[in-house]
């Protein structure tokens, strides 16, 4: 009972001597001794109290960082906006025109004594999209034939056939045919590339026959053989752009002016040829043979304009065969009210492969600086310009000819006024574009050497 209260205090000295192992600062101090501070542990930082809020914050604790900052003192208003996006820079000012479009030539069709024969390109519209057969027909009916080398698709079909309308005139039996392309939508696409078109085709016989057994002319050729040089050929004639590119809008010109002409022949399935400029009239009335009339181009291919007049008109290097381009100075006649000038060329076109491409039959050429030159660079075959061309045994082929074909096409009218109109110029109008009408006969010929 006695060793009780001695087990008792040796517990209360070991209780106090680890507490004042864990806690240094309740350690008493001697009068002289220094106090010693808390020995801190490397790497550990103790709580410290906030001097304003009176809080004990952790400095390891980046938000106690933060509530020290903020408790500091009052912080500016944060203003913040939406970053502007950079200005576009201005389109600088680009002079533009608007290109005209160019006329697709792709149908041709030829009449025969009761059928009709076209050929299409697949190229109908001449922007290089070929359109699908199937889209295709000529008053109902379907395609009979295809070039597939040529990308030409093939009508023939009588007359009768193909809902064709009969129109009678007081002159004229009429056959009118529609071909129409109605172009298929692309599969599970809403877009096409093309549009829809319809082309008028006619076929016109006169209802009068001469049957005298002197209506032939001793130069006809037999009538296949006349089908076969018609066929699939069309002449034409336009008037252009100073830069040839188009054709003009507008047929008003002015004394001093530029006519731009541009003949050329058009040809299907056959072989490569030149065209050239046999001759050509200037009247006052749609009709070649009306009075006044003036010829400019004359002796196969001729242009005698500039040496009568002392004009710039002349003829233009050739840079392709089935083209050739002139320009003829712009003039009126005399004491004529009208304004309006027709013009009627006889067009003829040889094959390129002929034995003698040119010859004093066959030729395009100018006056300048007071001689004659030629378009084809061979200036040689212009010597006959001042003289006649034709053959002085009186026959009727040159040397070199060959077969040729030819026909008869009107331009315009034109219109020529003054260097100053009075009042605005007007433009947009349509310019006719000569041409061999479909189904109409123009004359045509061949010619062989023996």
């Amino acid at each position: 009972m006695e060793l009780k209260p001695v087990g008792l205090g040796l517990l209360l000295l070991v209780l106090l001597g680890s507490c004042g192992a864990q806690f240094p600062k309740w350690r008493g101090t001697s009068p002289g001794q220094p106090q010693e501070r808390p020995v801190q542990q490397a790497g550990v930082q103790w709580p410290v109290r906030d001097p304003v809020s009176g809080v004990l914050v952790n400095p390891e604790d980046p938000l106690s960082v933060q509530l020290k900052q903020v408790m500091q003192g009052p912080v500016k208003k944060l203003t913040w906006r939406f970053p502007q996006a950079p200005e576009k820079p201005k389109q600088p000012v680009v002079h533009f025109e608007p290109r005209q479009p160019v006329s697709a030539v792709s149908v041709a069709a030829d009449c025969g004594e009761n059928s009709v024969y076209v050929e299409v390109k697949k190229d109908l519209f001449g922007t290089g999209e070929l359109i699908n057969p199937s889209g295709l027909s000529l008053g109902g009916c379907a395609v009979t034939g295809e070039d597939s080398a040529a990308q030409v698709l093939i009508f023939e079909a009588e007359l009768q056939l193909c809902n064709s309308v009969l129109t009678t005139t007081a002159d004229e039996l009429v056959y009118s045919f529609i071909l129409q392309y109605a172009p298929e939508p692309l599969a599970r696409l809403p877009i096409v590339r093309t549009d829809g078109a319809m082309v008028g085709i006619e076929c016109r016989y006169p209802r009068l026959h001469n049957v005298s057994s002197n209506a032939l002319l001793p130069a006809w050729i037999p009538y296949a053989s006349t089908v076969t040089a018609e066929q699939r050929l069309v002449f034409s004639l336009r008037l252009m752009t100073d830069d040839w590119q188009y054709e003009r809008p507008s047929n008003q010109y002015f004394l001093g002016d530029f006519i731009n002409i541009e003949a050329s022949v058009m040809h299907y399935n056959h072989v490569p040829l030149r065209i050239f400029v046999d001759s050509c009239v200037a009247t006052a009335a749609p009709d070649a043979n009306a009075v006044p009339r003036y010829m400019f181009i004359e002796n196969y291919g001729c242009l005698i304009d500039a040496k009568l007049t002392g004009s710039r008109s002349h003829f233009l290097p050739r840079v392709q065969a089935d083209k050739l381009q002139f320009q003829l100075e712009a003039f009126e006649f005399q004491q004529q009210r009208s304004e309006l000038i027709y013009l009627t060329c006889f067009l003829k076109a040889t094959p390129t492969s002929a034995p003698a491409p040119t010859d004093a039959m066959h030729k395009a050429c100018s006056f300048t600086a007071n001689r004659w030159t030629a378009a084809d660079d061979n200036d040689w075959v212009c010597g006959c310009c001042d003289m006649s061309c034709g053959l002085r045994d009186g026959g009727s082929k040159s040397p070199g000819a060959g077969q040729q074909w030819g026909g008869k096409v009107p331009v315009g009218p034109v219109r020529v006024g003054e260097k100053v109109p009075v009042g605005p110029v007007r433009v947009g109008e349509k310019v006719p574009v000569g041409s061999v009408r479909v189904g109409e006969k123009a004359p045509v010929w061949q010619r062989n050497v023996n």
